[in-house]
């Protein structure tokens, strides 16, 4: 795992871009100045190739910024790519779950909302701490959506989460 002090030998991060510099070279592929990853097509993330090794470019810039490895590193407007330190925030994973996208499957239009065909009632639910909380079943869809918003206030939700 690489250290704050090997990795501000080797690169520069630029907090207002979120861009990794090269500060060395080692072969004629990768130039001193060079911006430094790419776009790892499946996840969307920005990796970094360092010594044989992959590293998150959001996690790298927690680490160069605060000295500390991260478990996990949220991207506050939800854009994985954007690495600026503004944008990145630290936390666990329960943290991180309270500002996710809105799934690709999701049908209601809604995070946390749901139709029941069998009762023919909106149905709110929110996950808090692993735990499924059920917000009730509603006849009108903006009740169910009002009261997944009112949960998400109530349980500190980031306010991008399931846009």
């Amino acid at each position: 795992m690489i250290g704050r002090e090997e990795l501000k030998k080797l690169f520069r991060y630029n907090l207002k871009s979120g861009l990794f510099t090269r500060l060395t070279s080692k072969n004629n592929k990768h130039k001193v100045g060079d911006i430094a990853g790419s776009l790892h097509k499946q996840s969307g993330y920005i990796k970094i190739e360092i010594n044989k090794k992959s590293y998150m470019a959001h996690r790298l810039a927690w680490l160069y910024m605060t000295g500390v490895m991260p478990v996990e590193v949220d991207h506050d407007n939800q854009i994985k790519d954007d690495n600026r330190w503004i944008n990145l925030n630290g936390g666990n994973h329960q943290d991180n779950m309270k500002n996710v996208s809105k799934r690709h499957d999701n049908t209601s239009g809604q995070t946390g909302v749901m139709w029941l065909k069998r009762r023919s009632r909106w149905c709110a639910r929110i996950t808090v701490d692993k735990k499924v909380k059920d917000l009730g079943s509603f006849v009108d869809y903006s009740d169910a959506v009002n009261a997944r918003k009112n949960a998400e206030v109530l349980y500190g939700f980031h306010k991008n989460h399931g846009s």
